[in-house]
């Protein structure tokens, strides 16, 4: 699986951008997908999972802020992030978990793989 992050950029306190994600490799509608972030010196969060069937989690801190989406007919993650502050500046990453599976009469162990990354930067 491999995964291409953008949507990134410099916006100010209160705007609003969208993080894409796109898989390539694989079946992207049974991967788990996540947005990580880590900013400067600090350690890499999770920001939000939503699983194949669309189930979705977020850190306390981006609640009613961020969605998370996917588009399995696109391959294709979002992040829709509003109401951004400062304190959201940080490289985002996409994860995917791959679970495992058999094929031919082989048993592949599940798979965990991350994006590029992608710098969003909030000016107060």
């Amino acid at each position: 699986v491999q995964l291409q992050a953008s949507g990134g950029g410099l916006v100010q306190a209160g705007g609003s951008l969208r993080l894409s994600c796109t898989a390539s490799g694989g079946i992207f509608s049974d991967n788990t997908m996540s947005w990580y972030r880590q900013a400067p010196d600090k350690e890499r969060e999770l920001v939000a999972t939503i699983t194949p069937d669309s189930f979705t989690t977020y850190a306390d801190s981006v609640k009613g802020r961020f969605t998370i989406s996917r588009d399995n007919t696109g391959d294709t993650m979002y992040l829709q992030m509003n109401s951004l502050t400062p304190e959201d500046t940080a490289v985002y990453y996409c994860n995917a978990e791959r679970p495992g599976f058999d094929y031919g009469g082989h048993y592949y162990p599940p798979g965990d793989y991350w994006g590029q990354g992608t710098q969003v930067t909030v000016s107060s």
